[in-house]
């Protein structure tokens, strides 16, 4: 795969902008971080993101999240890992990531709600929004995921 261009070069006004919401997600929207993991990793993977999933991969693994929570993400509907409360919000994540296929149903936010205030819905649909951003500038601009040295096997 070869980048298409580097896209904090290319418009350092728009990158900035772009990474000043993620800033406001990550540092003042008061959203726990295993929230936040959970909603990047989801769109991530639904939008196909390797740069993104291998990052917030580690972030969540560097964050103390479980393997098996990390792993268990692109087939959460299966997996029993998952709490209630981040399954609703993993539903959320599915419904306004596919917005145009799913139209956000009722059920989904009805379902959000039940675990979440107003304030940290709509937090949420931000940080959704922001992290899909990013996924369509990386896959849009083909920006390649670090390939990592394999370890000398013991």
């Amino acid at each position: 795969m070869q980048a298409r261009l580097n896209i904090a070069k290319a418009a350092p006004d728009a990158y900035k902008a772009v990474a000043a919401l993620d800033q406001y997600v990550v540092k003042e929207s008061g959203l726990e971080p295993a929230i936040i993991h959970l909603i990047k990793l989801r769109s991530s993977i639904i939008n196909g993101c390797a740069f993104c999933v291998d990052m917030h991969v580690k972030e969540s693994r560097h964050d103390g999240l479980s393997e098996q929570w990390i792993n268990m993400m692109s087939v959460w509907h299966e997996s029993t890992v998952y709490t209630p409360r981040e399954r609703a919000l993993l539903a959320w994540v599915d419904a306004v990531t596919l917005i145009a296929q799913t139209r956000a149903p009722d059920a989904d936010y009805e379902a959000l709600r039940a675990h979440f205030s107003e304030e940290e819905c709509l937090k949420i649909t931000v940080a959704i929004g922001a992290i899909n951003v990013w996924n369509r500038l990386a896959v849009g601009f083909r920006v390649p995921h670090p390939i990592e040295k394999p370890k000398a096997a013991a």
